[in-house]
């Protein structure tokens, strides 16, 4: 890795229909993604050019349309082809994926479920 600069997209919310139960699929729920791409910014910053670095506004476009998309049975899949998308970008080195599902069917009282992934180009 050619930095320990980082780019991160926190609390990107879309609703999806993943998970094992058949109401998950059926009824959708919000999931929460937190991503953190590792790559050398001084490129971008030394010319002010968005061409070098990544444009979260069109990254977060993208992963909500992962989100929304083909139904998983497991959020440790979603992760992984979230962190795909990330590491889409070849000015990505490494990106670490974070998925929250807050509203998991749990019967217990719980603040969030998350599932962290960290992949290297």
């Amino acid at each position: 890795m050619s930095g320990r600069d980082s780019v991160s997209l926190v609390g990107l919310r879309a609703r999806g229909r993943h998970g094992c139960l058949p109401a998950e699929r059926e009824l959708g729920q919000e999931f929460v993604i937190d991503v953190t791409l590792f790559l050398d910014t001084a490129p971008a910053a030394a010319g002010d050019d968005l061409t070098k670095t990544v444009d979260y506004g069109e990254l977060a476009m993208r992963l909500v349309a992962v989100v929304e998309g083909e139904p998983v049975n497991l959020i440790e899949t979603l992760a992984q082809r979230l962190a795909d998308e990330c590491l889409a970008s070849e000015l990505v080195e490494e990106a670490e994926v974070r998925v929250h599902k807050p509203s998991a069917p749990i019967p217990l009282p719980f603040g969030d479920v998350v599932v962290t992934v960290r992949r290297k180009r």
